[in-house]
């Protein structure tokens, strides 16, 4: 039997975070041959791997990518067993490589992820799957979202600073190429901010279904406050209630969080005269960690 030095046992535990009797094991299996029990050691991961697969994983992170010509973008949710490991920088640095294999890849589901090809040799999942050997925890990307904008539009995307627990990745039309692309970008980022604090549901009101709104109706008219008013009052009073309850949920319509005297709406306006072209949401991402996320479309195309 080929006998192994500590220092080659320590070598491999350093390049492959596996336990030192792991990596002696199969240092001895494999003759001394490093490479090759790395091989041995990435095919027990696998093992390891799938036996914590059932275990629930609640924590993690939401990360994004953007293209530096900001026309395209995503943003997924990656998941680990505990805040602990979310926190730590290797779990962080992996999340960010997968989104910008996503991003490379154009990848518009999360199967199609698991398949790419990640630093020019392994699979998104083997990638995936040696860090779960690696920390013992069971690991994932839950789900994703993949933008592309068309001729002048943008993309622009915000992660919320504490935590990396929720974001945003917006996807915002524009009748031609802006004079001041830079500027053009920032208010899309602005606003992907104010998407992940405000959490609209639509971004018009014309992505409602009616049947949502009638049924809206007919709560407000049957509140106790209303039952004693004339048809016509009560009818005034409950379309001003819907109203306010819609305007609520679409983003047009929302108040921006950083100047509430005007809507988003306005605030598009207004940087659409600055930086030379009309800026118009077409569709977002708002990803919180643990929850369904949505996408809403407009009508627009981006």
């Amino acid at each position: 039997m080929v006998e192994i030095n500590a220092s080659l046992v320590k070598e491999l535990r350093d390049e492959t975070g596996v336990a030192m009797m792991d990596c002696k094991k199969a240092l001895v299996e494999a003759e001394g041959n490093k490479d090759k029990a790395k091989e041995l050691l990435r095919k027990r991961g696998v093992a390891v791997a799938d036996k914590k697969s059932s275990r629930e994983t609640s924590e993690g992170l939401v990360v994004a990518a953007i293209a530096p010509d900001q026309k395209s973008g995503v943003i997924l949710e990656v998941n680990c067993e505990t805040d602990f490991v979310a926190r730590n920088e290797e779990f962080v640095a992996m999340a960010n490589e997968i989104a910008k294999t996503a991003l490379a890849a154009k990848t518009k589901d999360v199967d199609s992820l698991l398949s790419q090809k990640i630093g020019g040799t392994n699979s998104v999942k083997e990638f995936i799957t040696e860090r779960v050997a690696k920390t013992g925890e069971n690991m994932g990307v839950r789900r994703l979202q993949y933008f592309e904008a068309q001729d002048g539009g943008l993309v622009g995307n915000y992660v919320h600073a504490l935590g990396g627990k929720m974001g945003c990745l917006l996807l915002v039309k524009a009748s031609k190429e802006p004079s001041n692309k830079e500027e053009a970008a920032s208010a899309v980022r602005e606003v992907a901010m104010h998407i992940t604090s405000a959490k609209p549901q639509f971004v018009s009101r014309n992505e409602i279904p009616a049947e949502a709104i009638e049924n809206e109706r007919r709560i407000e008219r049957e509140r106790d406050d209303l039952k004693s008013k004339p048809d016509n009052i009560r009818d005034k009073i409950v379309e001003g209630r819907v109203d306010k309850l819609l305007a609520e949920r679409c983003l047009l319509d929302q108040p921006f969080i950083k100047d509430p005297s005007k809507t988003i709406t306005q605030f598009f306006q207004e940087k659409g005269k600055t930086v030379g072209a009309d800026l118009t949401p077409v569709q977002f991402a708002l990803f919180i960690l643990g929850e369904d996320g949505s996408e809403k479309s407009s009508n627009g195309n981006g």
